[in-house]
């Protein structure tokens, strides 16, 4: 089964791969997942109903609301001794769609350095916002930007993330933005039509890879429940 979406703006520590102990910081409405994909391997299942614009609907927690929620965590980490290796913006969505986000990295990056001044800062993205000064601005902030490219051409992007973004707008994107690692998932499905791990397809990748020339790409395949049950580890 997927997980259940997030009631609060703090989650975890959560065990991650390749951030180790994350403390989660959900920008999200509680309990709504606000996404302009539809990712067949999206943990938190399908979403219903793919955001238009940035910032749409009601529910977003407020610059201050998130910067008094990580600082109460952050308290009683220390208190406790608890281990924490990196703060992360992800969520049950895309975190650059709040219409604040340009505030909140300032406030949680002022916060960091307060309180925590060795503790990184990490972003998961789906990348699909670069185009924005502002969601530039703010990413640009924090220590690490993990954005998403999942293919390197237009099918594979809506077979996989259920997205029509031309591929050059988030390649033009990811260029603007500047020093950054590509995260990207490879799944197959049993039908055959959701594959982006074959030749055609990995060729289209890396050449959108030597586009952006990332600093590092994580490829990585399943490791939880995926919204579309057939999908496979490659």
């Amino acid at each position: 089964m997927t997980l259940p979406l997030l009631d609060r703006i703090v989650y975890g520590p959560v065990r991650s791969r390749r951030l180790g102990a994350s403390l989660g910081i959900n920008l999200l409405p509680a309990g709504m997942k606000i996404c302009n994909m539809d990712c067949a391997y999206c943990q938190y299942g399908w979403t219903r109903g793919a955001a238009r614009y940035r910032g749409q609907g009601t529910g977003w927690p407020a610059a201050r609301t998130v910067e008094i929620a990580v600082a109460e965590r952050l308290d009683r980490a220390a208190a406790t001794g608890e281990l924490i290796d990196r703060i992360t913006i992800a969520g049950h969505g895309e975190p650059t769609l709040h219409p604040e986000f340009d505030e909140i990295t300032e406030r949680l990056c002022a916060l960091r350095d307060r309180v925590a001044p060795v503790l990184p800062i990490a972003v998961l993205s789906n990348s699909t916002t670069c185009m924005y000064e502002d969601v530039r601005n703010g990413l640009r902030r924090i220590d690490e930007r993990c954005m998403k490219l999942d293919g390197g051409d237009a099918i594979t992007l809506r077979h996989i993330n259920g997205t029509r973004v031309p591929i050059a707008t988030l390649v033009d994107g990811l260029v603007a933005l500047g020093p950054l690692t590509v995260q990207s998932m490879f799944v197959a499905d049993a039908t055959g039509r959701i594959d982006n791990s074959g030749d055609g397809a990995v060729n289209e990748w890396l050449a959108a890879i030597e586009h952006v020339r990332p600093i590092n790409v994580q490829v990585y395949t399943l490791g939880r429940s995926p919204a579309l049950a057939s999908l496979q580890p490659v």
